[in-house]
């Protein structure tokens, strides 16, 4: 059953020399000290209300990085109705990477805490739970954006070159949700399968970027399946460059990627279903990765997986 009322919001971080600090939020209204978060507006993903919902309440601009948690409790009607409604809330990693707070309708005051000092500030268990789901991986990491390209029509009712198979209209709509999506996780550089549908579905991004799209035949059907070991360790050294890369791929790909990373580093993918990983068109794997710890390549230690850029259910979330 939908919940009545959805709302995201984010685990606001900075470094702070060898640590790192939280911000909480006072709340006048409740009286009370919490992680920032707000409801969800019609037609908004929960990474964009994750987003928007931190800026307005503290003044700092976010980005995303892996899914924390998800809390759900009750809460009294509106509009003076009886009784109670459902309200869920989806909780990100937020770095802190510009701005500056100033008091507000809704905040008057933040404080800039350590774990341990935000723990027993918070007012509400629930608020503890997410910090310390968040305080259970390392808060700086790399992530990478994977990404199935749009849809683009039957393959059978296109009769030229099956690489030149562009979006279709409803492709080039999940395109433009990615063109947004993709950003609030700080997509930085853009690379693809050259597959022209490939391309076509991270180009807005790219171009927003000023950048152009980087073309990885590893990393296409034909390309991976001929040296599945090769086409991985490419996609561990894009990820150990650094940065947050956009990498398009294909549905014959993905999967076994995904797959084979969390086997390697011993991630369960609850997205899964009887061991069949998801890759839906247009759809999302946000993979976290930390440096090497003495194996080849950044080790994989979260997979959130979103089956579409528009407004959707949380991600499901694995580590």
């Amino acid at each position: 059953m939908s919940p009545d009322v959805r709302a995201a919001g984010a685990v606001l971080w900075r470094t702070a020399g060898d640590a790192f600090e939280v911000a909480l939020v006072h709340r006048p209204r409740y009286d009370d000290w919490s992680l920032p978060k707000g409801k969800v507006d019609s037609g908004e993903t929960i990474a964009a209300t994750a987003v928007r919902e931190v800026r307005e309440e503290t003044g700092f601009h976010a980005v995303l990085g892996r899914y924390v948690a998800q809390t759900s409790y009750d809460v009294a009607a509106r509009h003076g109705d009886a009784g109670t409604m459902n309200k869920t809330v989806d909780y990100f990693s937020g770095e802190a990477v510009s701005g500056a707070f100033e008091a507000n309708d809704e905040v008057d005051e933040l404080r800039w805490l350590s774990p341990v000092a935000a723990e027993q500030m918070l007012t509400r268990e629930t608020d503890v739970r997410v910090l310390r789901e968040f305080c259970a991986l390392p808060p700086s990491a790399t992530t990478l954006l994977l990404v199935r390209h749009a849809k683009a029509g039957k393959r059978e009712d296109w009769t030229g070159d099956d690489d030149l198979r562009p979006l279709s209209d409803a492709g080039q709509r999940q395109a433009d949700a990615l063109r947004a999506l993709l950003p609030l996780f700080g997509a930085d550089r853009v690379l693809s399968a050259p597959r022209l549908r490939c391309v076509q579905t991270v180009g807005g991004v790219a171009e927003d970027l000023g950048a152009d799209v980087r073309h990885e035949s590893l990393l296409s059907e034909e390309g991976y399946w001929a040296d599945p070991v090769l086409g991985l360790a490419r996609l561990l050294a894009i990820a150990g460059d650094g940065g947050t890369p956009v990498v398009s791929s294909q549905g014959g790909v993905i999967p076994d990627l995904v797959s084979t990373l969390a086997d390697r580093d011993g991630i369960e993918l609850t997205a899964s279903r009887g061991g069949v990983v998801p890759s839906k068109k247009g759809s999302l794997w946000v993979l976290t990765f930390r440096p090497p710890s003495g194996r080849t390549g950044p080790e994989l230690m979260s997979a959130d997986y979103y089956p579409s850029p528009l407004p959707t259910p949380a991600p499901s979330h694995s580590q």
